[in-house]
């Protein structure tokens, strides 16, 4: 990969609009200032606004935090974990997840207040071939965040129902379901988006309480040393360690989207500032509530084996019976994960389809002319959301035929989401050690720590690709297999010869738009 062609400068100071008497009160002259920043940062890069600015702080992290689920993502996906590692290698494991996360949310943070754009720095130094993973990943979370809810719901329904056999076609229409809801809050009811995402977030850290306390309250607790001192190799690994790492994707999985932030980054208020502290503040809410919610769950978790084995196919929902002996209390507290797995898909769809329009600005998809278009009224890129609803809608048929070949194609979301930051981490760790003059810092900077901050993310997230393709088990069937290294590198082949093929001629650089 070539250096990146690209002057990093300071953006000059005298482009702010300080509030005055003239322009109204003192709240509407901030704002004035506020959005004509926003403007001066999107027209240093030549971008011109045409996106509504209607998130601040708490709406962007109600969107992070809700679309992210850490805590309630730790449940729904743990029992790989507690396979390969056992509840000691679950709690310390998810201790090094978080470091690991929250070294790649400095980095990212640090990145996005230079580039307050929605394509970010990784649209702007990388030639198109390279982003085709982050597009792809972004696409893969949508999918399997609605795949999750509606396999979920039929959990609920064997609960009740134990007569009840689910039947692929009814995730799939129950996934359709849940889709056409997404749907629905990011195109008619997208002038109210942040205030809906800041009820989310109501709703996430109220259900957490809403889970923690009866779960503690009601289910019998095993020991300290059951918790915190019991390592697993059920996959048959030559060690427990090798166990211990494969076991590290379970948390990796619950807090990934942190960068959700910054791919809505045209539709933030003072961006290049609020966007780095909502990445920030939002690995610090779900990394505690999601450490509360795993001890809480492997203290509670009863007879572990049944749990494992229960048909609902979630081990969560076997334990919230366990710890309730009700029916009725198990299905009241798993219709709150239902719930905020539900409302996650909003702000994946929303940031799905963000990260399609900008590649599409930029003439890196086939139909760049009408994934690019901004309906003016809505100020919505109304074309990129439809794209991103119809592959959602198409990658859940393959359900039908195989739900091996439909997890193969899920199973990229961890590949996408850290070989995307990979390949930005290192561009901007060359820049910091060959030209760090040229860099144009953005409001949020890591100063002397950025060095060995970047350096160590980059570590992280190389150990979290590698990991990311490994098997749960040593001995693998068809099914069992991990595909993800086969959907990665056909991925990346494609995305090569299409830009080999098409790509090369139309793409000269970043688009200007405005001078």
């Amino acid at each position: 990969m070539g250096e990146p062609n690209i002057q990093l400068k300071t953006l000059p100071q005298g482009d702010r609009v300080m509030p005055s008497p003239s322009r109204g009160s003192l709240a509407g002259g901030l704002l004035t200032e506020k959005s004509n920043r926003d403007e001066s940062e999107m027209a240093f890069f030549g971008k011109k606004q045409q996106l509504k600015r209607k998130f601040g702080f708490i709406s962007i992290l109600g969107l992070t935090c809700t679309l992210m689920i850490t805590w309630e993502g730790i449940l729904t996906v743990f029992a790989p974990g507690l396979a390969n590692g056992g509840p000691s290698g679950l709690v310390y494991g998810y201790i090094v997840v978080v470091t690991g996360t929250m070294l790649q949310t400095l980095t990212m943070a640090e990145m996005a207040s230079m580039i307050p754009l929605s394509g970010g720095l990784l649209f702007l130094l990388l030639d198109p071939a390279q982003r085709w993973v982050t597009v792809i990943g972004w696409q893969a979370a949508t999918t399997s965040s609605t795949f999750l809810a509606a396999t979920m719901i039929q959990g609920l329904a064997v609960l009740n129902y134990p007569q009840y056999t689910p039947q692929p076609w009814q995730a799939v229409l129950l996934l359709y379901a849940v889709l056409a809801f997404a749907t629905f809050i990011n195109t008619f009811f997208a002038s109210q988006l942040p205030a809906v995402e800041s009820l989310i977030l109501i709703v996430h850290i109220l259900g957490f309480f809403a889970i923690l306390i009866p779960l503690v309250h009601l289910a019998p607790h095993g020991s300290a040393s059951d918790v915190f001192n019991t390592f697993l190799n059920e996959g048959d690994w030559n060690t427990t360690g090798l166990a211990f790492f494969i076991g590290l994707l379970t948390s990796v999985f619950a807090l990934l989207g942190v960068d959700a932030a910054a791919h809505m980054a045209e539709e933030i208020q003072n961006a290049s500032t609020v966007i780095p502290w909502s990445m920030v503040s939002t690995v610090v809410i779900n990394g505690v509530l999601g450490f509360a919610m795993l001890v809480a769950i492997l203290f509670c978790a009863g007879d572990i084996a049944d749990a494992l084995k229960t048909p609902t196919g979630f081990p969560f929902i076997e334990i919230f019976n366990q710890a309730t002996g009700s029916i009725g209390g198990a299905t009241g507290m798993t219709v709150i994960i239902v719930l905020a797995q539900i409302l996650a898909c909003i702000g994946l769809l929303a940031t799905a389809s963000r990260m399609t329009w900008a590649f599409a600005r930029e003439k890196g998809l086939p139909g760049y002319g009408l994934l690019a278009w901004v309906e003016p009224r809505t100020a919505l890129p109304l074309w990129s959301i439809g794209l991103t609803m119809m592959i959602t809608v198409l990658l859940a048929l393959i359900d039908l035929g195989s739900s091996t070949a439909l997890n193969a194609v899920l199973s990229l979301v961890t590949a996408g989401f850290y070989s995307s930051f990979l390949i930005a981490g290192v561009v901007l760790l060359v820049k910091r050690l060959r030209e760090p003059a040229e860099i144009r810092w953005g409001p949020f900077k890591l100063g002397v720590f950025g060095l060995p901050i970047n350096i160590l993310s980059i570590l992280w997230t190389v150990t979290g690709i590698f990991f990311s393709f490994w098997p749960t088990t040593e001995t693998v069937t068809p099914v069992s297999m991990n595909w993800s290294i086969l959907v990665f590198g056909a991925t990346v082949l494609l995305s090569t010869v299409f830009w080999f093929a098409h790509s090369r001629k139309v793409y000269t650089g970043p688009i200007v738009e405005v001078s």
